[in-house]
């Protein structure tokens, strides 16, 4: 296990800035996710830790020693990549191994490092075929094999179940958090996909544009996020974002209603907010109320998701697990105001 620091790190490529001034701490033993929308700079800031990509500027460390300028090869990193990257000609067992008898290490340290991890992944039945007889899930657990024999301080995992169909990528984050709490090392997760980040992590840092929008726990970035675009982005379906003007009294004309002030700042009447309420925060039968007609429900088994027009001419998503409504229905849908989360225009959170 190590400790894992990102300190004032920049990327440029050329004259475009891809990482601006990120700094940040992973703890020995952590789970942390890099998460945000394609293009955020989240696979770069991993591949500047595996040493893929050079740093402009700014400090890598692991452990205790500076690594910025060192080879991948010694900085106590495995990586597991989107793609497998298995050699086809080579049998699991030889692929799990093949770092390890090119480091010339002695056969039986080599065969006792094979039993441990096949054991760990349940490859035991499998060594002796080859990726093509392998099925998708297989040859990732393959692949994460090769890493774990290494004995890594750190693993980074970069996309690692994109590849993968919807069952069994929830198979899969299974076994990488319980192989997690076998290992205890330290772990680094690239993803796109907030489900992942708010099932896996102990930590998320959420990435926009090559700047670190928020760090915390799965929860704290759900019910407590810095601003709009973490609040928008973490949370499947995302937060409801309605246009609210302060009202002469300091409440908020929102969604054709007046409502309360959900927070403690006193409002500026006449100013134009962001108003934030999550689909499961609709679920209630008292509070404050919008008005709304319904456009569609998403019929989910035990749960549905309303899609409802507002008098504004706002659409929202509410969720209902009880009162299923029907298409053209009018229906008010209430809510706990401090439930709800106030922006400014330009995303801030106002507390």
């Amino acid at each position: 296990m190590a400790r894992v620091e990102l300190i004032n790190v920049n990327k440029s490529f050329g004259v475009t800035k891809v990482i601006h001034d990120v700094s940040l701490t992973i703890e020995e033993g952590e789970f942390a996710v890099f998460v945000g929308p394609s293009g955020c700079g989240k696979s770069t800031l991993l591949r500047m830790v595996a040493g893929l990509e050079e740093v402009t500027s700014g400090q890598v460390r692991i452990g205790d020693a500076d690594v910025t300028q060192a080879r991948p090869k010694d900085r106590g990193v495995a990586m597991v990549f989107q793609s497998y990257a298995l050699y086809p000609h080579m049998t699991v067992a030889e692929n799990m191994t093949f770092g390890l008898r090119v480091a010339r290490r002695p056969k039986a340290e080599i065969a006792e490092k094979l039993a441990r991890v096949a054991q760990i992944l349940r490859l035991e039945e499998l060594l002796k075929r080859k990726p093509a007889q392998l099925s998708g899930g297989q040859r990732q657990r393959v692949a994460i094999g090769r890493a774990i024999v290494r004995d890594p301080k750190v693993f980074l995992f970069d996309e690692p179940l994109s590849n993968l169909d919807a069952e069994l990528r929830v198979q899969m984050r299974v076994e990488l958090s319980k192989l997690h709490k076998v290992l205890g090392n330290t772990m680094i997760y690239v993803t796109h996909d907030q489900t992942e980040a708010l099932t896996m992590a102990d930590r998320i840092v959420v990435l926009r544009a090559g700047n670190v929008e928020q760090i915390g726990s799965p929860m704290a970035l759900y019910e407590d996020p810095d601003n709009a675009f973490v609040a928008g982005f973490i949370g499947s379906p995302r937060m409801n974002f309605l246009h609210a003007v302060v009202t002469e009294n300091g409440r908020l004309a929102v969604g054709g209603t007046i409502i309360d002030n959900p927070t403690e700042t006193q409002l500026i009447p006449g100013q134009e907010l962001q108003f934030g309420i999550r689909p499961e925060h609709l679920d209630v039968s008292e509070g404050n109320g919008l008005q709304v007609t319904v456009d569609m429900v998403e019929q989910l088994g035990a749960t549905s998701y309303v899609y409802a027009t507002l008098p504004t001419g706002e659409i929202l998503v509410a969720e209902r697990r009880l009162a299923r409504p029907k298409a053209d229905d009018r229906m008010k849908l209430y809510f706990d105001p401090t439930a709800a989360r106030l922006f400014t225009a330009s995303g801030k959170r106002i507390r």
